[in-house]
C-alpha cells in the first residue's frame, strides 16, 4: 500500500515491514527505515538481495506485497543509474544528455554541473568521458530541477577508489547544499558505514519462511 506522509513532516519517504514476493518466493521481506531531508540511507546487499527491486518499491514503481511506504506529497526525485551504454553509431554530447527528456535552462545545467565540479568540461562527446567524470555527470543531470530525493544506483560502478571517493564526497556536498536526502543502492559496507547516517542490509530469499496464513 502507498500512501502520503504529512506535509509538515521532514521525511521523505518511510517503509514500514515492506515486502515483494514473486512466485512462492520474497525477493525482500520486512524491510522498514525512513529517509529524512538531508541525510543518506544505504541500501545494503550482494547480487540477488532485492536491493533495486526494493528502491523500485519505495519509490512507487513496484506495488509492496505486504506493508505500507508512505512518501512526502510532490515527492521529486533525481536518479542516477547503475550503468549506461551509449552508442558510438549515434554520438551524445555532454549538453545534450542534460536536455535529453527536459528542457532546462541554461543557468540550471551550469549550476548542476558546477555542483559536481564539472563546470569546466566543456561540451565534449560522452564517450570521451572517463567513469568518473559519466557518474558524476550522470549526478548532475539528476540535480537539474533541484530533487528532494537523490536516488544513486551503485553509483561507483567503472570508477576507482579515488573517483569512487570524490563522488561521495560530491554527494556530501549536495545533501548539506540541496537539502536533499540520499538513497544509495551499494554491496560496499565499509563505504556505508563511513558515510552513511543508517543502512538497511538486505539478505536473498529462496523462499517463503513463513507461509501465508
Amino acid at each position: 500500500m502507498n500512501r502520503e506522509i504529512a506535509v509538515s513532516s521532514n521525511i521523505l519517504v518511510k517503509a514500514n515491514n515492506i515486502g515483494v514476493k514473486r512466485g512462492n518466493r520474497w525477493i525482500f521481506r520486512d524491510v522498514e527505515f525512513e529517509i529524512v531531508r538531508g541525510k543518506q540511507i544505504f541500501l545494503i546487499g550482494a547480487n540477488g538481495s532485492g536491493k533495486t527491486t526494493c528502491a523500485k518499491t519505495v519509490l512507487g514503481l513496484i506495488r509492496p506485497d505486504e506493508g505500507t511506504v508512505a512518501r512526502a506529497p510532490s515527492l521529486t526525485i533525481g536518479y542516477i543509474p547503475q550503468k549506461l551504454s551509449f552508442s558510438p553509431v549515434l554520438p551524445l554530447t555532454v549538453r545534450r544528455l542534460l536536455t535529453l527528456t527536459d528542457r532546462a535552462r541554461q543557468s540550471e545545467i551550469a549550476s548542476a554541473l558546477a555542483a559536481v565540479g564539472l563546470e569546466r568540461l566543456g561540451n565534449p562527446q560522452v564517450l570521451t568521458l572517463s567513469g568518473g567524470e559519466l557518474q558524476r555527470l550522470l549526478l548532475a543531470r539528476a540535480l537539474i530541477g533541484k530533487p528532494d530525493l537523490l536516488v544513486l544506483d551503485e553509483p561507483a560502478q567503472g570508477v576507482d577508489k579515488a573517483g569512487e571517493r570524490m563522488l561521495h564526497e560530491r554527494v556530501e556536498e549536495i545533501r548539506r547544499d540541496y537539502g536533499c536526502g540520499a538513497l544509495v543502492i551499494s554491496h560496499n559496507l565499509e563505504l556505508a558505514l563511513a558515510s552513511g547516517d543508517d543502512f538497511v542490509p538486505l539478505v536473498p530469499h529462496e523462499h517463503d519462511d513463513h507461509p501465508d496464513a
